[in-house]
């Protein structure tokens, strides 16, 4: 799943590396990002390998936009998910720091918004 974020770098943390069984070096890197919505969330973003190095062209509190890949996967019978970003952008000031898809969908914001109340049947309930 490929989203983009828009929000504010709170913190970047030390690269980690290591080896992996064939023999090769890897590296990964998280940052903290906390979007700019009425209910700010936080995301923890992980980049791999030579991808590391566009992390250090921004401080912290510095506005981007991260377009990133969303991934679970299932080890002994537990699912882990990982939030990987594979390009980081200044943010452009027009934008309000809130999730945006590739797709012209409806915003989490206009999900939650959602009133049975407001539907021209009058009627309370939802179904």
């Amino acid at each position: 799943m490929a989203l983009d974020v828009i929000g504010k770098i709170i913190q970047v943390m030390d690269p980690v590396r290591g080896t992996s069984k064939a023999g090769k070096d890897w590296v990964k890197q998280e940052f903290i990002l906390e979007t700019q919505e009425t209910y700010p969330k936080k995301i923890c973003i992980g980049m791999m390998g030579d991808k590391t190095s566009e992390i250090s062209k921004y401080r912290v509190e510095d506005m981007v936009k991260v377009h990133l890949n969303i991934e679970s996967r299932e080890y002994n019978g537990k699912w882990y998910t990982n939030v990987n970003a594979w390009k980081i952008e200044q943010a452009a000031a027009s934008n309000n720091g809130s999730f945006a898809s590739n797709s012209p969908s409806a915003s989490p914001e206009s999900e939650m918004n959602y009133s049975p109340s407001s539907d021209a049947g009058g009627d309370d309930l939802p179904f």
